[in-house]
């Protein structure tokens, strides 16, 4: 048995003692354990949406595409990470800024097709959370060591590129398996949908919702 201890990196973010900028940066540097962890898991658990599974899908495989590209490229991550303990890994391109900003622009891109305009009310999130997010983990992964400029931008560059290239895939080749997707065993087995058909499906599920509950025949499941 070998000797040599290695870390797990999923939630392994050190900062500077004191620094409350860098404790700050070190939280967002762990946003994509949480979308992923906490937004896909939870999604697919209580809402089984066809659309959100295949989002899921294009950011493990940009994920898995990342990591090929840094085997390849095995370009060594900055001098910091000696304290870091991160010089075992390969710092080009960075992985976190490759999520935050495929998950931007596929955000982006589902927005609009839904809703044909930007920054409506109801889709506050595209400029002000989604963008911000992944602009704050690219700086983050500099600040704190883990990265260069070059590998966070690295990062960002084919984040963009494979979030623009997986909705086209969804929307051009994957959409029309959709409905044979819902209607076969194991579719209809785990109860998986697709509503992005539906403008605004909050309103949706609200009045059918009442319908249901005013109906005669409603019984609730005590």
């Amino acid at each position: 048995m070998s000797n040599q201890l290695r870390a797990v990196t999923l939630t392994h973010v050190r900062y500077p003692k004191g620094d409350q900028l860098g404790h700050f940066l070190a939280w967002i540097s762990l946003v994509p354990v949480f979308i992923s962890l906490g937004g896909f898991v939870s999604h697919f658990l209580f809402r089984r949406e066809l659309q959100g599974m295949l989002f899921a899908l294009g950011l493990l495989i940009s994920q898995i595409i990342s990591e090929l590209i840094k085997i390849s490229v095995k370009q060594s991550r900055p001098e910091t990470c000696i304290l870091l303990e991160m010089c075992d890994s390969h710092g080009w391109p960075s992985s976190h800024s490759q999520y935050m900003f495929f998950f931007a622009t596929y955000f982006t891109l589902v927005t609009y097709r839904k809703t044909g305009i930007l920054f409506r009310t109801q889709n506050w999130m595209v400029g002000f959370v989604a963008w911000p997010l992944a602009l704050f983990t690219m700086y983050s992964r500099v600040y704190l060591g883990y990265h260069t400029v070059s590998q966070v931008f690295a990062g960002a560059s084919l984040g963009i590129f494979l979030g623009g290239l997986w909705f086209w895939v969804v929307n051009a080749k994957i959409s029309r398996f959709i409905v044979v997707i819902e209607e076969s065993k194991i579719g209809r087995w785990l109860y998986i949908k697709d509503t992005s058909h539906i403008p605004n499906l909050l309103e949706f599920e609200y009045e059918n919702a009442r319908a249901v509950r005013r109906h005669p025949s409603y019984k609730r499941a005590d």
